[in-house]
């Protein structure tokens, strides 16, 4: 049994110290695993790695985890779901959030609105969310390949499905997400 897992076990039995134990243990993971995340974003974010970890650590808040893998897989999650956030908060504004109305006719408008991380990320997410509930096992599939960096088996394993099981779903779920995205735009 790794570290992780122990303090894991350890958290859950009420230890104390176990807490900041396992923040020190996993912290630069959960940095490196934020950096990635970061490193998708668009250029100029004002969101930082660290605080994008330490938001993460706090909404994990007193959940409970089997092991390791579900651990990172939960954080990713909830890494996921700040910039979703983020990215809609964004949006919002910038499709008019709190804008007072101007008749179309005063306006010049362009042919078309470019296409950004945020638009994308959006698109991502709802598509997920379709999937979720077409088949919320291959949605799972990809949340832990996509977000928490997984390989097959690893994700394979928290889903109780054999190795090549994931992999059918997993090319499945990537057609699947394709055409939606594909034909949301």
């Amino acid at each position: 049994m790794n570290d992780v897992t122990r303090l894991l076990q350890a958290v859950q039995e009420g230890d104390a110290s176990a807490n900041e134990q396992l923040l020190h243990v996993v912290y630069h993971e959960l940095r490196a695993l934020a950096r990635a995340k970061m490193a998708k974003e668009q250029p100029g974010h004002t969101l930082q790695a660290t605080a994008l970890v330490h938001e993460a650590w706090l909404r994990l808040g007193d959940a409970q985890f089997a092991n390791r893998a579900h651990f990172f897989a939960a954080a990713a999650e909830a890494m996921r779901r700040i910039l979703i956030d983020r990215a809609r908060r964004k949006q919002a504004a910038r499709h008019g959030g709190g804008a007072t109305h101007v008749p179309e006719a005063d306006v010049d408008l362009p042919v078309a609105a470019p296409i950004t991380k945020e638009d994308e990320l959006l698109a991502l997410h709802n598509a997920l969310d379709a999937l979720a509930a077409h088949d919320s096992r291959k949605a799972e599939l990809v949340k832990l390949r996509y977000f928490a960096g997984l390989t097959i088996e690893e994700a394979a394993d928290i889903l109780g499905i054999s190795s090549a099981t994931a992999k059918r779903d997993w090319t499945y779920a990537r057609a699947w997400l394709f055409r939606a995205i594909s034909e949301g735009q």
